[in-house]
């Protein structure tokens, strides 16, 4: 019997010919990453390892990576000592995959993990927030875990009772339409799954239109995965995959993509018809509550955020910027931009869109997570309603329980930040 990508990728982690859905295994971690909770971990990690008698040090420092994204500039004396706590860690330790509060090589964790070269196909990646899924994008089993298992991982090196998750087909023919894009795929694939509709199980993505999809655009489909319940989202490595290890990640050396057996055994298979997408938007309080943007269409929004490690890259930030050039935001709606990472700052400011953005009326702000996750920068008022690239729309995500979040397309949010309401990219805004 053939095997999945996963499976195949959890054999060989886990020293096997062959493994199929349902086994437990604790396999070989390739890669441990954490943000600001790393400093949860730490303490989790001396306290497992308190009068073992082993020492108190990871099992291999080269293969831990800590990304500060989620409280930059820290917002908070308490946020301070805790980031303060884990550079302690990190130079007592000879962690060298770390990445501080910096503007040229800081960003958010899973943008920093693949353009920094950190993630290759075939390897198995942890993390402790749960869109880890997103580096499954370049043909890896990434996936989330809490403090206590990753504190395991620092122990021991290996993912502890790991069930091998059934896998789920995805396979996508045709071409996008104009101002149709890998969020509205997603989006798409979110509302007819549901929010539970993937769970414990892998979303493998297929397809002539995903082979000819950015990486970028793959980060975005894997990273919300999860939406759907998903354990990962994973797209097998392919030539493309190679071209962004080499060209942009900086990978030299032999990489070995990962792909499924012709008579692999999937739970389900879902085929979408991508010129027949329109762009989607989710709307409050579900990621799952997906309707065409024409359904919603006139909804003011007081607040147009675009960025995030969903949709922050700089293919993101050209579409959106090309929407507002020679614009103007609407008067009631505030727009805030956050690039994914330091280095996609740089790259759209020379490229000139921040200054759009900011000739339009939007705030551009640092590489992080805070407006996404609701405890640093943006903040809602009761009553206010948001419209967001981001990747969860639950109550009290940007905030505020007493506001309203929907989700949509960089192209979207740009024509509705000019609007000041909701608006459909291919009827322009004023």
């Amino acid at each position: 019997m053939g095997m999945t990508v996963v499976e195949k990728i959890l054999a060989r982690a886990s020293g096997r010919e062959s493994v199929k859905a349902g086994d437990v295994l604790e396999p070989r971690v390739d890669l441990a990453m954490s943000h600001e909770n790393a400093a949860l971990v730490i303490s989790q990690f001396h306290e497992i390892l308190k009068g073992t008698g082993l020492p108190e040090r990871p099992w291999d420092p080269s293969r831990i990576a800590i990304i500060f994204d989620h409280r930059v500039p820290a917002e908070s004396s308490k946020t301070a000592t805790n980031h303060k706590k884990v550079r302690q860690f990190v130079a007592a330790n000879g962690i060298t995959r770390f990445h501080d509060v910096r503007g040229d090589t800081g960003g958010i964790c899973h943008q920093i993990l693949p353009e920094r070269g950190y993630v290759l196909p075939g390897q198995v990646i942890v993390g402790t927030d749960s869109h880890t899924t997103s580096h499954g994008a370049l043909g890896a089993f990434a996936f989330g875990i809490g403090a206590t298992e990753m504190a395991s991982v620092w122990a021991l090196g290996a993912a502890l009772n790991v069930e091998v998750p059934a896998t789920i087909r995805v396979e996508v023919k045709g071409r996008l339409p104009r101002h149709v894009g890998p969020k509205d795929l997603i989006l798409h694939l979110i509302g007819r799954l549901t929010a539970q509709g993937a769970n414990f199980r892998v979303i493998e993505f297929h397809g002539d239109t995903i082979r000819r999809m950015p990486t970028s655009g793959r980060l975005t489909l894997c990273n919300m995965a999860v939406e759907a319940g998903a354990t990962s989202g994973i797209v097998p490595a392919d030539d493309e995959t190679m071209r962004y290890l080499s060209d942009e990640a900086g990978v030299t050396g032999l990489v070995e993509p990962v792909a499924p057996d012709d008579d692999a055994v999937y739970v389900d298979t879902i085929r979408v018809t991508a010129s027949k997408l329109e762009p989607l938007v989710a709307c409050p309080h579900t990621v799952d509550n997906v309707k065409p943007v024409s359904a919603v269409a006139g909804t003011l929004v007081d607040q147009v955020v675009i960025g995030s490690c969903t949709n922050g890259r700089l293919d993101d930030l050209a579409t959106a910027a090309k929407i507002v050039k020679g614009k103007t935001v609407a008067p009631w709606t505030r727009m805030l931009v956050f690039p994914a990472s330091g280095r996609i700052y740089a790259e759209a400011l020379t490229k000139g869109y921040l200054a759009a953005f900011v000739n339009a009326g939007a705030v551009v702000m640092n590489a992080g997570c805070g407006p996404c996750l609701g405890v640093h920068e943006g903040a809602l008022g009761d009553g206010e309603v948001a419209l967001s690239t981001t990747n969860r729309n639950f109550q009290g995500r940007m905030g505020n329980p007493n506001s309203q979040v929907y989700l949509c397309s960089p192209a979207v949010a740009a024509a509705s930040a000019l609007a000041g309401a909701i608006t459909d990219p291919r009827k322009g805004a004023r």
